[in-house]
């Protein structure tokens, strides 16, 4: 098992892709093939011929390539007719809400890995989509925040005057807030984040921003390194808290995505109304129901007091060269790590961890745990 298709994404709005040139020809040389559909990379600053140099046969259209026994995309397939028996389909999934495209994986025999569910360990830290996309969706989400505040980051001492910094609080210190924390940093902005975690106050502090403290009672972190549900009254406590901090700043992002579930509302329309004109806040959230009352996916909502509220999610395809970059590297680190050096093949081995954590389906039915009832 070592034929690879590169597929090119259909989604208009997609701008990514998932394997670049240069990943392709390191590939090659291990013994792999590839074929990529055209214009797969065209979008992210690829084009076809360095493909073509790298090694890869283009293919015109992607059923001329489901003869290979891996098949790579980023976003979820709308169909896999034709696909054959036992293909190794890598994408994000979106199980918990895709069910029927799962039973439908199952039904044709095709083992269908989930990159969500790559677990986030650190073995399986140079495999993880989910840490490199976010990571550069954070440092978006302070740019395009930046771009649409009426005043600067920075403080600025003029003749003029003294221009005070602007405020940005982060709601949310995974990897997307960590890089906006460090992002504002570097533009100049003072600095306050919160998270449901207080085992991440230091990692606030190392970046220079300060910790917002509030007391929601037991709180800690999934094994996959994700923040516990709020309970409702744990919820209303921290909407109270934060709503103070909010009234006080020029910028808020949040990025309480919670994989699987729909986001928790932490910014209420009462919240909004209290904040300065021309405050901005980016809802990275919005696809999963939103952090914030009243945003709206891909689109750029003015409320009546003047707050500007901008849809945080996918942010990282405003920069598909470094995207594709990253997300072609866990892609390659996956192919890389299951390849036996003597067999010079490519193994679907059940008993290694990351395996397990992600193949939801194989020999004709769903077998991962979480979504067998599917």
């Amino acid at each position: 098992m070592k034929t690879v298709l590169v597929c090119r994404e259909t989604d208009p709005r997609e701008t990514r892709v998932a394997m670049i040139p240069a990943d392709i020809k390191k590939l090659i040389g291990m013994g792999f093939s590839f074929k990529v559909v055209r214009g797969a990379g065209a979008k992210s600053g690829f084009p076809d011929d360095e493909y073509e140099k790298a090694g890869a046969v283009l293919i015109d259209d992607e059923t001329m390539g489901y003869d290979c026994e891996i098949v790579l995309r980023i976003l979820k397939p709308e169909k896999i007719d034709g696909l054959k028996k036992d293909t190794l389909h890598l994408s994000y999934l979106d199980p918990f809400n895709e069910k029927e495209l799962l039973r439908d994986f199952a039904k044709k025999g095709i083992q269908a890995v989930s990159l969500e569910m790559i677990p986030r360990t650190t073995l399986a830290q140079k495999m993880d989509v989910q840490s490199s996309q976010t990571s550069l969706a954070g440092y978006v989400a302070v740019v395009n925040a930046a771009a649409r505040l009426p005043k600067i980051l920075p403080m600025m001492v003029t003749p003029s005057g003294t221009i005070n910094p602007a405020r940005v609080f982060i709601i949310g210190v995974g990897v997307a807030g960590l890089q906006a924390i460090a992002t504002a940093k570097r533009l100049g902005a003072r600095v306050d984040a919160f998270d449901t975690r207080p085992v991440v106050e230091e990692q606030v502090k190392s970046l220079g921003a300060s910790f917002v403290k509030i007391d929601l009672g037991e709180m800690g972190q999934t094994a996959q390194g994700y923040a516990k549900e709020l309970t409702p009254e744990q919820i209303k406590k921290q909407q109270e808290a934060q709503a103070k901090v909010c009234e006080r700043s020029n910028i808020v992002i949040t990025t309480a995505k919670v994989f699987g579930r729909k986001a928790p509302r932490l910014i209420s329309k009462d919240v909004i109304d209290r904040m300065q004109p021309g405050s901005v806040i980016v809802d990275m959230a919005v696809s999963t129901g939103g952090n914030v009352e009243g945003s709206k996916l891909f689109e750029e909502v003015v409320t009546d007091n003047g707050v500007i509220i901008l849809s945080g999610d996918f942010l990282e395809r405003q920069v598909p060269y470094d995207a594709s970059k990253m997300l072609s590297g866990n892609f390659t680190a996956f192919l890389t790590h299951f390849y036996n050096k003597e067999s010079k093949e490519f193994v679907v081995n059940m008993e290694d961890e990351i395996m397990r954590g992600c193949l939801l389906t194989q020999g004709g039915q769903i077998i991962h745990e979480r979504f067998k009832e599917a």
